[in-house]
């Protein structure tokens, strides 16, 4: 009897990759973690590391310094690697990246991976869209995944409630352009414009500008201060790998190539999307306001405009 093990890839170690890494080995999502970095004394510190962490667990779990070689049977590999960071705009790291999309593309082909990629590398829906282009295997950008995590949270700490009760998403580009879908906010399953016209005087003090000044802005103030965001990536990206291995149907704001969606096609994206085995499994599109859906548009339109450069 063959007992199938759950294997997964991360490219890049830097901040980014080894939180997902850490993510993964904590929360025993994983059963074979390889990782993958051109500064291999760091690759093999981090391994040291996290083994150190698994001593812990009651999983038992390999941890392997590995190539490309090694990953051909992987079912999914994180895409972490990156060049400088710059601390502007997102769209600002495109050229540098895929200089190193490029390489890891043509490996990734060589060694005949077909399993699941997740992308993180920014511009996050740019790299993923032009990545879905270099492999056959499909592709997946976590998107706004984090930035609505955010703005989940944001939202909690102004209503004084969990964040796991409330429903809200930032759709669009990872960016400066995202757009966060104020008018399909719900609690609990109920719009919070309803809970407004029943609950008088209990939600009026919202203040939505303030909300979007800082979800938008939060990863830049987290990486003016010590550099990169790395705590709140490793998390939803290992949320995201737990959807995909149970095969959960979970809806999760991800970047996906949208087919009509909005308007728009030919474009990666981020809207609700289904999560199954192989990633996108489908996409639900909420009701957006006529203004939601004017910035969504130009926020594709950014983004197509960026992906034709380098296509």
């Amino acid at each position: 009897m063959s007992i199938q093990r759950r294997k997964v890839a991360i490219i890049g170690v830097g901040r980014v990759g080894s939180h997902v890494a850490s993510c993964l080995v904590t929360r025993s999502l994983v059963d074979d973690l390889v990782l993958i970095d051109t500064d291999t004394q760091k690759v093999q510190s981090h391994c040291q590391d996290l083994a150190d962490a698994t001593a812990f667990l009651d999983h038992n779990m390999q941890l392997e310094c590995g190539s490309y070689d090694d990953i051909s049977d992987a079912d999914i590999v994180v895409l972490a690697a990156s060049g400088p960071i710059f601390k502007e705009n997102r769209l600002e790291e495109l050229d540098s990246n895929i200089e190193v999309v490029d390489e890891i593309a043509s490996q990734l082909s060589r060694v005949g991976f077909n399993g699941v990629i997740i992308s993180i590398t920014n511009p996050c829906d740019v790299v993923a869209q032009y990545l879905s282009t270099k492999v056959s295997a499909p592709v997946i950008g976590t998107g706004t995944l984090l930035d609505s995590a955010r703005f989940r949270s944001a939202l909690s700490r102004e209503l004084h409630m969990s964040p796991k009760d409330i429903q809200a998403y930032s759709l669009g580009e990872h960016g400066d352009s995202q757009v966060l879908a104020f008018s399909a906010i719900s609690i609990m399953g109920k719009p919070l414009t309803e809970w407004q016209q029943e609950c008088v005087g209990h939600f009026e003090h919202v203040d939505f500008v303030k909300i979007e000044k800082e979800v938008i802005g939060a990863g830049w103030d987290i990486v003016m201060g010590k550099g990169a965001t790395e705590f709140g990536i490793g998390s939803v990206t290992a949320e995201l790998i737990d959807a995909i291995y149970r095969d959960s149907g979970r809806i999760l704001p991800c970047s996906t190539l949208l087919k009509g969606e909005y308007g728009q096609e030919g474009v990666y994206a981020s809207i609700p999307c289904v999560i199954g085995h192989m990633g996108v499994r489908d996409t639900m599109p909420i009701t957006l306001s006529a203004h939601e859906q004017n910035q969504f548009v130009k926020s594709c339109d950014i983004m197509r405009h960026y992906f034709q450069q380098i296509s």
